[in-house]
């Protein structure tokens, strides 16, 4: 009789252990969860578990559990809790998936991580190659893209719109050069303006000889030294240059 009464307890009462736990913490890991019911076993929490709505975190492995009653969901979906994310879409990749869908001019690596807090090149990559997302070169980095193809060019026009102008990045670069130029001491300097003219080609000592305000036999100086390896670390004039020191004279009696 008295194993009979303890099969027909009520489940309520059988949950109630971690009704309270998680109502106090509102997310849990599964160490907490099996101190509260006093139970080592995984499975014994999983089996309780399997009677609760519940979800898990996105973040640190799924290891946060949380009842699908508690989270308060932002406008992209996502809540945290104990510094663990959950999303409204479950699991990292569907998660993934569904933001890169609604961004408007779909996400790089960087922008996705800033919003999910989490590593994301993995999933990006698994999802690229279940071709649940498109992956596009821009500028060096991948940008990722809904798979529908009239999405797809709506998101790469809205970031190519983003952009600005070639002659404003052109006039952005100009000005970061000289300031970068200007923290260089004299061999720094020499040899960085025979460095852009290297890059330039035909020309290259004449326009950065007007652009950082040099001589241009400065300039072809500093490119010769580079490319000839004559680059002495730590030194801003040669050994034995400048001017020489003054002489001191004794006074004359």
């Amino acid at each position: 009789m008295r194993r009979y009464s303890r099969i027909m307890r009520p489940l309520r009462f059988v949950l109630q252990p971690l009704l309270d736990l998680f109502h106090r913490l509102r997310a849990a890991t599964m160490p907490e969860m099996k101190a509260a019911l006093g139970s080592p076993a995984d499975a014994t929490v999983f089996r309780k578990l399997s009677t609760l709505p519940y979800q898990t975190s996105y973040s640190h492995r799924g290891g946060f559990y949380t009842l699908q009653s508690i989270p308060r969901f932002n406008a992209q979906g996502l809540w945290s809790c104990r510094g663990a994310w959950f999303s409204r879409q479950g699991t990292l990749l569907d998660t993934a998936t569904a933001l890169v869908e609604a961004a408007p001019a779909g996400y790089l690596v960087g922008e996705l991580e800033g919003v999910l807090q989490v590593p994301v090149k993995d999933a990006l990559r698994q999802l690229v190659q279940a071709e649940r997302l498109h992956r596009q070169d821009f500028h060096g980095l991948y940008l990722y893209l809904s798979m529908d193809r009239g999405r797809r060019q709506e998101q790469w026009a809205a970031r190519q719109a983003q952009e600005p102008s070639l002659d404003s990045r052109q006039e952005q670069y100009r000005a970061a050069r000289v300031l970068f130029y200007s923290l260089l001491d004299e061999q720094q300097r020499r040899l960085y303006a025979g460095l852009e003219s290297f890059k330039q080609g035909h020309g290259g000592d004449h326009q950065l000889a007007e652009a950082l305000g040099l001589d241009e036999e400065t300039v072809a100086r500093g490119r010769r030294e580079l490319l000839a390896a004559e680059v002495e670390p730590h030194r801003v004039r040669r050994a034995g240059g400048g001017r020489p020191r003054a002489e001191k004279k004794r006074p004359t009696s």
